[in-house]
């Protein structure tokens, strides 16, 4: 699955949540997000929740926000067939890495926690994912 599929499927996901979480406040809805809740209730949104696995080790992880607004990546076509995948970190999180193969760079953003903590979250709060996400892709 290429950044872009995920990024689509995931908002998509995101939004329909969204529709049935209206008429809550932001607290509220942020509460909804934490993994516990998500695994029990929204078993579909992301695929570690069949396994009862966390993306990123910390006391609270909530996934509102999942899919960082500092992961920032590009897709641009190569040979034929082939793709270029680059991804980066625009804040260069000192918990960030990178991997690199033959015609990929990937961020690798599983020691960082910043974007599934609920005061970031709250400080960068908007019902609309794609907002929030809106300089993810270049």
């Amino acid at each position: 699955m290429t950044y872009n599929d995920w990024f689509e499927a995931h908002a998509k996901k995101h939004a329909k949540i969204m529709k049935k979480l209206e008429g809550l406040d932001e607290y509220d809805i942020v509460q909804y997000f934490i993994f516990e809740n998500m695994v029990e209730k929204e078993p579909d949104f992301c695929e570690l929740y069949a396994t009862n696995t966390k993306c990123h080790e910390m006391y609270e992880l909530n996934c509102y926000m999942c899919g960082c607004p500092h992961f920032k990546f590009y897709q641009s076509p190569l040979i034929e067939d082939e793709l270029e995948f680059h991804s980066t970190c625009s804040i260069n999180s000192k918990r960030g890495k990178r991997a690199y193969t033959d015609n990929q760079v990937h961020q690798d953003c599983s020691g960082c926690n910043i974007p599934h903590d609920e005061d970031y979250i709250l400080r960068n709060f908007d019902h609309d994912w794609l907002e929030m996400m809106k300089k993810v892709k270049n």
